[in-house]
């Protein structure tokens, strides 16, 4: 049997390029791509999409639809890492450690849309918390997140790395309208009953991200406190090989975090800071924006698919 033929549709930017150096010196699978010349003809992507077994979009959003509404061939299988379908009915989403069962569902989807980087992290938190009850869904939820310059795409390395780079902003807050495209991805994977505030953040290195999430013990039930939220994290992810949740020993001895810990792999840290003097708890998420945040997780998707073809 030949080996799956694996079509990468836009591997020029960030999130492609690290896609395809994960790959490329796969021998199970054939990996594919156009030439430059190609990747703007609509017919010579369309033959693309339809000859392979699975493909990967690292596209805007409308020319990730438009990738989509080309495909006639129904043995066809997507992995779509834009934000393109990540709310859309008949879409998998691509988080295997989000609830039990969810990496069977990857396995045997086809179509999957990678989560957003931002999302990976407050979902990731938020959604074995408020699955056990012990946040409620109608929580006032607030999310900061910074991640590295990287999360802009080719503008933010531009910036950043290009002819330019002296000039660039050390440390920028934006969204400052509160209605970022990954809120509605948060709300609905998170399982929030009303909207989140969230507040993201770049920082002048390349990739990486911290997302913290502050709670009020006041405002949860009596008996959860810091050391409930983290054993019910604990527990979800007992099993899970690329998400660690801090033990208390470790997470009690940092002072800061650094959103760059885990660059360069497919793996998210998460942890619980509790004051209990004050009642307030911190619960925080460190991962690579171009890892677990991206081409990781696609890989990670890939890998499961993979199992079913």
């Amino acid at each position: 049997m030949s080996a799956p033929i694996v079509f990468i549709d836009g591997d020029q930017g960030t999130t492609g390029l690290q896609i395809h150096d994960r790959l490329r010196h796969r021998t199970d699978i054939t990996l594919f791509t156009l030439a430059a010349a190609e990747r703007k003809d609509a017919r010579r992507r369309a033959e693309a999409i339809n000859a392979c077994d699975i493909a990967i979009l690292c596209l805007p959003d409308a020319a990730a639809r438009e990738a989509v509404d080309a495909i006639v061939n129904p043995a066809v299988r997507v992995i779509d890492a834009s934000s393109a379908h990540r709310t859309q009915p008949g879409w998998t989403y691509g988080f295997p450690e989000m609830t039990p069962g969810q990496a069977e569902r990857i396995a045997s989807a086809r179509r999957v849309t990678n989560p957003g980087c931002y999302p990976t992290g407050a979902i990731g938190l938020l959604r074995p918390l408020l699955q056990a009850g012990l946040i409620p869904g109608n929580y006032p939820i607030s999310i900061h997140a910074v991640s590295g310059y990287s999360g802009r795409g080719r503008a933010g390395v531009e910036e950043h790395e290009g002819q330019d780079a002296v000039n660039a902003p050390s440390f920028q807050v934006y969204g400052l309208e509160l209605a970022h495209k990954h809120t509605p991805e948060i709300q609905t994977h998170a399982g929030l009953a009303q909207r989140p505030i969230f507040v993201p953040a770049y920082g002048a290195f390349r990739q990486g991200i911290v997302l913290t999430v502050p709670l009020e013990l006041r405002l949860l039930a009596p008996d959860v406190d810091g050391a409930r939220l983290h054993a019910c994290l604990a527990l979800h992810y007992a099993d899970a090989a690329h998400v660690r949740v801090l033990p208390p020993h470790e997470a009690g001895v940092l002072a800061r975090l650094d959103p760059q810990a885990l660059n360069g792999t497919n793996d998210m840290r998460l942890s619980v800071f509790p004051n209990v003097e004050h009642g307030h708890v911190l619960l925080s998420a460190v991962f690579d924006n171009l890892g677990k945040g991206a081409s990781g997780a696609a890989v990670q998707n890939l890998n499961l698919m993979l199992t079913r073809q």
